[in-house]
């Protein structure tokens, strides 16, 4: 941890010594709601989200605020290690061409629907009881194992323990993005009519948890992180078998998968509360995640170490320091295409539009995991072969 602010009604911890002033104002509203628990924690990634900074935790008692979530529930990464050691660059181009024949990017789905059983249980329930989803359910048929835009992408790399990674940063698709706006809408049109004293410009409406609407939001948040992996799992078979067209004989291992946009009642400081992670992921004691970097820049898979004072979180990537629009008009094209020329980088930087998510539109990765040594432990250091990006 690098500091504690203690103005506000709770304190607010943060990883971070630069702090945008807007995401700042987000974790001292946070620090001021009546139902918080303990304190707000504040990743090394933050930067200003809508309601919450991104790359922020809180826990809440009795509560779910939907944009303390976010619109892309359950977006997330998962990674897979292979068994090879090298990837020739015409062998890696053939691969990224049978993933863009196989993986719809950007705005695109499938023409046709996948298969059903790739879909989520309903948790024993009729989907009836999911009505956002049931409404969305023939769209999110077509969109299961597509990639999105934005910051989403699919990437090979080369590990320092000397093998060959593949990994994929996506989430729920349109499917999150609805149930996030239904239930945004509804907490706010219910906090007006409780007369909640909570001003509507924080953006933090929220549901009390033992409230049926808010358990229908759980109920489908949950649906959507679920969702949100099957999408990954998809993808991720997708890409190994373009791998096996161009290098039959390869093998993998079990994928790792973590989401970085939900909330999940857990046990902190022996009392159960409603942990929200938005660009955060969990980081209990052992347990594996991922903390990407941005193009062209290291990605690692990381240990947890279980520290009680972030909810047993970490940062979830490298984290914006500029806007898109921002990265557009300042940053030099040729600048950023020859920065990841250098290193070799097969990249998806071909037009003044794509620097909003080229590598100087974002934080340094090795300051962001310096800045939580005592969150995670770093286990593999990933190198980028190639990206494809939505």
């Amino acid at each position: 941890m690098r500091r504690v602010v203690t103005t506000e009604k709770l304190p607010i911890k943060l990883w971070l010594d630069d702090i945008e002033a807007g995401a700042l104002e987000q974790a001292r509203n946070l620090a001021n709601l009546p139902f918080l628990f303990k304190h707000v924690a504040v990743m090394p990634d933050a930067h200003q989200g809508y309601g919450m900074p991104i790359g922020g935790v809180m826990a809440a008692e009795e509560v779910v605020i939907p944009n303390a979530v976010g619109v892309d529930i359950g977006c997330g990464m998962c990674a897979v290690k292979t068994s090879l050691a090298t990837l020739s660059t015409d062998r890696i181009k053939a691969v990224l061409s049978g993933i863009r024949k196989t993986v719809p990017l950007g705005f695109q789905h499938h023409k046709k629907k996948q298969d059903p059983r790739l879909m989520p249980a309903t948790e024993g329930r009729p989907l009836a009881d999911f009505p956002v989803i049931m409404e969305e359910y023939n769209n999110a048929l077509t969109q299961l194992g597509t990639l999105g835009g934005g910051n989403h992408f699919i990437e090979i790399q080369k590990g320092n323990d000397g093998h060959i990674w593949l990994m994929i940063h996506s989430g729920s698709r349109n499917l999150g993005f609805k149930v996030a706006n239904y239930y945004n809408r509804l907490a706010i049109e219910l906090n007006r009519r409780w007369g909640s004293k909570i001003p509507e410009k924080w953006q933090l409406a929220f549901l009390p948890i033992d409230n049926a609407v808010g358990q229908k939001y759980l109920r489908e948040m949950r649906y959507c992180v679920d969702f949100a992996y099957a999408n990954r799992k998809l993808m991720m078979e997708r890409v190994k078998d373009a791998l096996l067209a161009v290098v039959p004989g390869v093998t993998f291992e079990p994928i790792i998968n973590i989401a970085h946009n939900y909330a999940a009642l857990e046990m902190h400081f022996h009392k159960n509360v409603m942990v929200h992670r938005k660009g955060a992921t969990s980081a209990r004691e052992g347990e594996i995640g991922i903390i990407p970097g941005s193009q062209g820049s290291p990605s690692y898979i990381v240990r947890g170490q279980g520290n009680t004072e972030s909810f047993q979180s970490c940062a979830h990537g490298a984290g914006r320091k500029m806007g898109r629009k921002q990265a557009q008009r300042q940053l030099s094209l040729a600048q950023e295409q020859k920065r990841l020329e250098d290193q070799g980088i097969i990249h998806a930087v071909r037009h003044v539009r794509d620097l909003d998510e080229a590598a100087g539109a974002y934080k340094n990765i090795d300051e962001v995991i310096e800045n939580q040594i005592d969150l995670v432990e770093v286990i593999v250091e990933l190198r980028p072969l190639a990206v494809i990006k939505g």
